[in-house]
């Protein structure tokens, strides 16, 4: 990350100080969104799977 925030400086762009979220944090939080789905349709999977194999003789 600080290499991209030295490319950044060194080609001219200024942040505009707190106004909103960085660019470090957007992409924090689409990474975890992502693990999230990720998570949830292995569950759902899994439990899918244990659901079907249930026998009801």
């Amino acid at each position: 990350m600080n290499h991209l925030r030295r490319l950044l400086r060194d080609r001219g762009w200024r942040g505009r100080g707190d106004a909103g979220y960085s660019t470090e944090t957007v992409i924090v939080i689409a990474l975890l969104a992502v693990m999230a789905l990720g998570v949830v349709t292995t569950i759902t999977t899994v439990v899918t799977d244990k659901a079907a194999s249930i026998t009801l003789d």
